[in-house]
């Protein structure tokens, strides 16, 4: 059903960490997924329905047609049994080639055990002779995100070009007008991603770009589409 499913701690993550990469998916036809863990609240200036609109807006923007909220609690996200079952149920259901998760070192410890659930619940997903929901499925690939939490800079697998998405991305993570306030002094959150969007660009010789990480090796077909 789906190319790809995008699994986000909270809503905005998808967007923070592989926002371009999304709407640069889309715009080639692909069939992209985002499954919201939690729905990110409680927080200084949002609310469950706050959050739920501008998620709204944000998948609208992206040009994203499956969005879901698998309703874990925020900061409390573990990988836990029944968590790691209701994940590889909606994998078994949307059955996507490839899953995409937070890079499994964080500062967040919600993005840690996200990670650590996705792994889990890829497994499960291709399970027989249990009580999960439908057809066993086994994604292809799981390939990691970066996200904005820990400031460190970690080899990537692979840099997506995003120069022709970028606009798009930063008008997806504007519609969070409750998490992300603009910064009179220091450089808030979107112009810090912006900064390392630019950066990652840059060592690509593009003007934007997004890293990925995997932890299994990346199967390339040829390389007509490197430069």
């Amino acid at each position: 059903m789906l190319d790809a499913l995008v699994i986000a701690p909270h809503p905005d993550d998808a967007e923070l960490g592989m926002g371009g990469t999304i709407a640069l998916m889309r715009s080639r036809g692909m069939a992209v997924g985002i499954l919201d863990l939690t729905d990110g609240e409680p927080t200084p200036r949002g609310s469950v329905d706050i959050r739920a609109r501008e998620t709204a807006e944000a998948t609208r923007v992206l040009g994203v047609e499956w969005r879901e909220n698998l309703g874990l609690p925020n900061r409390r996200l573990r990988s836990s049994l029944a968590a790691r079952g209701a994940l590889a149920g909606v994998i078994r259901r949307t059955r996507p080639r490839w899953l995409f998760a937070p890079h499994w070192v964080d500062a967040h410890p919600d993005h840690v055990a996200a990670t650590r659930l996705v792994e889990a619940a890829r497994f499960w997903a291709k399970l027989t002779n249990c009580d999960l929901p439908g057809e066993p499925w086994h994604p292809q690939r799981l390939f990691h995100y970066a996200c904005v939490h820990l400031k460190a800079v970690r080899r990537p697998a692979f840099v997506v070009d995003i120069s022709a998405t970028r606009e798009t991305k930063a008008r997806a993570l504007a519609s969070f007008t409750s998490q992300f306030v603009p910064s009179s002094g220091e450089p808030g959150v979107l112009e810090r991603v912006a900064a390392a969007d630019a950066w990652w660009g840059s060592m690509i010789g593009r003007r934007s770009g997004e890293p990925f990480w995997s932890r299994e090796p990346v199967a390339l077909a040829g390389f007509t589409d490197l430069f």
